[in-house]
């Protein structure tokens, strides 16, 4: 029998990756999606999505969306005690691993074993150390479909904001900048693929520069 696992989902491709992965190796069973959201802006923290596009795509995944509210500009005290908190219930509800979407970053990954230990869980890293080239192809190949939301505007143009992450967006990339996006160049949201059963109908909205990032507003496409 699988195991019951919970999972921190951006909503961006490399949080698709590793689900996709999880589900196809057949070992674990995520049974929680956990995204972390700024309440003042209700939108998902570093990403600016809005929380009502996560939760569809959390409905279209057929995964419980926990969301852990945090203010806006918080402190690492802040946050790690309202992820702290999120992770005490996972372990009361007999969960015992939580997996994460990191690729190569040493130092993320140490920080969040450290994290989860102290309450008492243990970390999964279901696309470890994959190349991010064969990555970035991979999620385009399977059929995946996501828009770039947030640019840091000192690693790639601000003209990225707002395009698909497609063969292209990665071929225009500059050779400094990860495929991947994985020093934090740039976020996505994932609104198709073979992790949702129907696709999040988005369309683009206004491009803003906020807190020395740049990002395109995605609104559901009816609205």
């Amino acid at each position: 029998m699988s195991e019951r696992i919970a999972m921190c989902f951006s909503g961006g491709k490399d949080s698709a990756l590793a689900l996709h992965a999880l589900r196809q190796s057949g070992t674990y069973r995520v049974e929680t999606l956990i995204t972390t959201v700024t309440d003042a802006y209700d939108r998902v923290s570093m990403h600016g999505v809005r929380r009502s596009l996560v939760r569809d795509q959390a409905a279209a995944i057929g995964i419980p969306l926990v969301e852990v509210v945090v203010p806006p500009q918080s402190s690492n005290e802040i946050y790690e005690r309202a992820m702290g908190e999120a992770f005490d219930r996972l372990y009361d509800d007999g969960i015992r691993r939580v997996a994460f979407g990191d690729i190569f970053l040493e130092d993320l990954r140490e920080y969040r074993e450290r994290q989860l230990a102290a309450s008492g869980l243990e970390c999964l890293f279901p696309i470890w150390k994959q190349p991010t080239a064969s990555l970035a192809r991979s999620f385009i190949r399977d059929g995946f479909e996501a828009i770039a939301v947030c640019i840091n505007p000192a690693a790639l143009a601000a003209s990225f904001a707002g395009r698909s992450f497609d063969a292209s967006f990665v071929a225009e990339l500059p050779e400094d900048v990860d495929p991947c996006g994985e020093n934090g160049e740039f976020h996505t949201f994932v609104w198709a693929g073979p992790i949702l059963s129907h696709p999040i109908p988005v369309r683009r909205g206004e491009v803003v520069e906020r807190d020395g990032f740049v990002f395109c507003d995605l609104l559901a496409a009816d609205a």
